[in-house]
């Protein structure tokens, strides 16, 4: 087995190339952790399962689980509007709750959208130098009269949605977003190398560096305009750290069984139908106008008849995968590649394969 996943990465990765870092566990072990090519191109050192990544959207399964905490504590409820937390926003906001923020139901504008609406009229604003902050998300989602649909009505992967979630987490709890995780994720799961980054304010040790294919050659793209903002995207990890939330999640150390569950349950429209990607295709749009099960903070269905909670994460220069698959041998499977020509997701499901033999 271990051959067959080698054969996988060492085909697609040279030695001194940006490259991934790969987790296999089987039941709660590690049955395969490699690394595969180099943190960056300037000091070449390999990577391994010590090597931090930026999670990119992977970064959504943490953030809804501080969400969930919370609740857990007493301090914020699924159905608490964003008038509510935040009694400033506009009255579009009085009825997108919580829990519409957690499961794409929102229908907020993307933010993406709004800064390329502000530069064209102002002119630049915002850079790889000049990062938009979650401060700034808000006064330009502040400056909308309405989202893109009635919330519960329609689905939309929505980055504004989980930047404001980090917002909440920040505002309910009294903590900034990073203190709030680093004190009740990662330290109670020894995850002592995990960080929410901010440029200027942390360092991430042993950080690999991402990369991008131009005119066939891989050159470092690490940061974009959009690569600052915390709650959709702003976590740093590595298979070792991951392998403990991995446990985490299977033994219920930070929420009970039944505490979890909504995580688990996908969400429905208000009219109880099945939510499907939107029709348009675009970055965030992984499978236009097919059906989708998402829950808080993960993507629910089922590979090979086996079911799965599982998430990707794509920004400049990174490409990130988590597949957590139910049953008897309780199989995750991570990926972490710091260069975005290759396809983590389709990679893990490859060892899906290899490790379901039966339903081929």
């Amino acid at each position: 087995m271990e051959r067959k996943i080698d054969a996988i990465f060492s085909s697609i990765t040279s030695p001194d190339s940006p490259g991934l870092a790969v987790l296999v566990r089987k039941d709660g072990r590690a049955v395969f952790e490699r690394g595969y090519g180099v943190r960056d191109l300037r000091a070449k050192v390999n990577i391994d399962a010590h090597t931090n990544f930026r999670l990119a959207s992977f970064t959504k399964q943490f953030t809804a689980m501080a969400i969930m905490l919370l609740a857990h504590d007493g301090k914020l409820r699924y159905d608490e509007t964003l008038k509510e937390i935040f009694p400033d926003f506009p009255a579009y906001g009085k009825t997108i709750t919580v829990r519409n923020l957690l499961n794409h139901t929102s229908g907020l504008p993307d933010y993406e959208d709004l800064m390329d609406t502000a530069e064209k009229t102002k002119g630049p604003i915002w850079s790889p130098e000049k990062q938009i902050q979650d401060a700034e998300v808000l006064e330009l989602l502040k400056k909308e009269k309405n989202g893109k649909f009635a919330p519960g009505t329609s689905w939309s992967y929505s980055n504004s949605g989980y930047v404001m979630l980090g917002l909440t987490v920040a505002k309910v709890s009294g903590q900034t977003f990073g203190e709030f995780l680093q004190t009740r994720i990662f330290a109670p799961l020894n995850m002592n190398h995990t960080l929410v980054f901010q440029n200027g304010k942390n360092e991430v040790a042993n950080r690999a560096f991402g990369h991008s294919k131009e005119n066939g050659t891989l050159k470092e793209t690490d940061r974009s305009a959009t690569s600052a903002t915390l709650g959709d995207g702003g976590i740093y990890s590595n298979l070792e750290d991951l392998a403990k939330w991995d446990d985490a999640l299977r033994n219920h150390t930070l929420l009970s069984e039944k505490e979890f569950q909504p995580a688990l349950f996908p969400a429905k429209l208000s009219d109880g139908s099945e939510p499907h990607w939107p029709v348009e295709a675009n970055d965030d749009n992984l499978h236009p106008g097919k059906p989708v099960s998402y829950g808080f903070g993960w993507f629910l269905d089922s590979y090979q008849g086996h079911l799965r909670m599982w998430h990707t994460g794509s920004t400049m220069g990174f490409r990130t995968v988590i597949e957590r698959f139910a049953g008897r041998d309780g199989l995750t499977v991570i990926i972490l590649s710091n260069r975005t020509d290759l396809d983590p997701e389709q990679l893990a499901l490859q060892i899906a394969d290899l490790c379901f033999p039966s339903s081929n």
